[in-house]
C-alpha cells in the first residue's frame, strides 16, 4: 500500500538516488585511487644542474632523502634547500634577543651527510618571507636563475608533486627546464590514503589548494602570486 501512493516521479528520483549511492559504493574504492594518483606526478630525471628540495608542505625528510638519492646517481650537481621563514612572532622574539641554537640548515646538511653529499655541494638558501609553493617558487627560482642555472628538478612529496611542478613550470616556462620528482620514502599510498586519518588531511589540503589557485588566476591574478597560508 505504502508503495502504491508514491508518485511516478517521487519513484524515479528516490530510484535515482539508490542507484547513485550503490555505484559510489562499488566504484568508490576506484574513485579514491584515482583522486589520489591524480596529484602525483612522477616525471623521469635527467641530468640537471641541481635539485631543489622544496620546504612548503608536509614530510619534508623524504624529500631530502630523495635529493641524496639523485646527487648519488650522479643526475645533479647541487643540492639545494631553503627555510629560514621568519613570521612575526618570530621576528619580535628576535628584537628581544632571541637567537636560534645554529644555522637554519645545519639538520638538513647533516641528514644530507648521512646519504654521502658533501656540504660543498648542498646550497641553503634563507627565504625569510617564503610561506608557502607560489612564493617558494618565485623567490628560489629566481635566486637560481640569477646563479645562471638552467636545469633544474623539483623534489617534493608525493602529493605535492603536480601543483608543484604545474607552479614551477608556469612561472620560469622561458628560463628554466623543470623536472618534477617524488620522495619515493614519502607514506603518501594513493591506494589507501582514505584509510589513514593524516593521508585525508593531505589530499584534502592539496585539492583546497587547487581550488583556491585555480579561483586566483579567474580573478585576474595569472602571475600566481599568492596562495593559501599552511
Amino acid at each position: 500500500m505504502l508503495f502504491k501512493k508514491i508518485k511516478p516521479s517521487t519513484a524515479i528520483l528516490l530510484s535515482s538516488i539508490i542507484l547513485v549511492i550503490l555505484l559510489f559504493y562499488f566504484l568508490s574504492g576506484k574513485i579514491l585511487r584515482k583522486a589520489g594518483e591524480f596529484l602525483i606526478v612522477d616525471d623521469v630525471p635527467v641530468y640537471s644542474d641541481a635539485v631543489v628540495v622544496l620546504n612548503t608542505g608536509v614530510e619534508y625528510f623524504p624529500r631530502l632523502i630523495e635529493a641524496a638519492a639523485l646527487y648519488q646517481k650522479g643526475l645533479v650537481d647541487r643540492v639545494v634547500i631553503n627555510g629560514n621563514r621568519k613570521t612575526d612572532s618570530l621576528r619580535d622574539l628576535e628584537s628581544k634577543g632571541f637567537e636560534p641554537c645554529c644555522n637554519f640548515c645545519e639538520d638538513r646538511l647533516r641528514v644530507l651527510s648521512l646519504f654521502e653529499v658533501p656540504r660543498s655541494r648542498v646550497i641553503c638558501i634563507s627565504a625569510e618571507d617564503v610561506y608557502d609553493t607560489v612564493s617558494e617558487a618565485v623567490f628560489v627560482g629566481n635566486k637560481l636563475v640569477q646563479k645562471g642555472y638552467r636545469r633544474i628538478i623539483v623534489a617534493t612529496s608525493k602529493t605535492h608533486t603536480r601543483r608543484a611542478s604545474h607552479i614551477w613550470k608556469k612561472h620560469f616556462k622561458d628560463r628554466l627546464e623543470i623536472t618534477a620528482v617524488s620522495a619515493k620514502s614519502d607514506p603518501f599510498d594513493p591506494g589507501s590514503w582514505w584509510t589513514s586519518g593524516r593521508q585525508v588531511r593531505w589530499v584534502m589540503a592539496e585539492y583546497g589548494a587547487w581550488i583556491y589557485l585555480w579561483w586566483k588566476s579567474i580573478e585576474g591574478n595569472p602571475s600566481l602570486s599568492s596562495e593559501i597560508r599552511p
